[in-house]
């Protein structure tokens, strides 16, 4: 119980199509050799509902929510995306009712979900502390950004995308963050030289240096 009760501070992480949390857990663990530091910070990382996906061929697959194709011309689905919404709020509000208040919490992922965290900072939960981004994008009309007009508070944000992402084009992330930007958004968009669909032991590191100064 005592541990729990020294958690003052809470990292959502989500992560990719196809994957689960502890495995996103075990590839940072790999690239950084161990867990991310913060005694005083509860890591999560949730894995997604079974459903079928699209991309896929409809196959059943570990997604936070389907869509038609994964390219940013593509509209969102409006009704998965409300799906996998509930999944966040939930999560950010189990956080909230162990009595970490929203400035205290971090939203994050990978691809896919790189993309739920930025609904989920940008459009649910506006008041969160951060939103981290790593090889993910925003739809080209997304509702994130018609949020986004009205909104008076953002969380910082820190992107990451691979020069050499053959699944979320690089330029894809690029034209997400600056059209985050434009619409009051701080934060920094790393380049990741020679890289492609992948998380970085750099981009951890740098990541979880962030995450310590966001949430002392």
């Amino acid at each position: 119980m005592s541990s729990t009760l020294r958690k003052t501070a809470s990292v959502i992480f989500f992560h990719g199509s196809g994957d689960t949390g502890p495995n996103a857990l075990e590839w940072v663990r790999g690239l950084i050799g161990r867990d991310f530091a913060g005694s005083h910070i509860r890591y999560l990382f949730p894995t997604a509902p079974e459903q079928k996906y699209t991309p896929f061929d409809g196959e059943i697959s570990t997604v936070w929510f389907n869509r038609s194709t994964i390219h940013i011309d593509a509209p969102e689905e409006v009704e998965s995306m409300s799906e996998s919404d509930d999944i966040a709020n939930a999560l950010v509000q189990n956080e909230v009712d162990r009595g970490v208040p929203t400035s205290r919490i971090i939203v994050g992922g990978f691809s896919m979900g790189g993309a739920l965290a930025l609904h989920t900072g940008y459009r649910l939960n506006t008041d969160l502390a951060g939103v981290f981004a790593h090889s993910a994008f925003l739809n080209r009309e997304s509702v994130v950004y018609e949020s986004l007009a009205g909104a008076s508070k953002h969380p910082e944000l820190r992107m990451y995308h691979g020069t050499d992402d053959d699944v979320v084009e690089y330029e894809w992330g690029q034209d997400t963050f600056d059209k985050l930007r434009k619409l009051g958004v701080s934060g920094t968009f790393t380049t990741l030289d020679n890289t492609a669909h992948e998380l970085m032991e750099s981009s951890m590191l740098d990541v979880e240096q962030w995450i310590l100064e966001k949430l002392p």
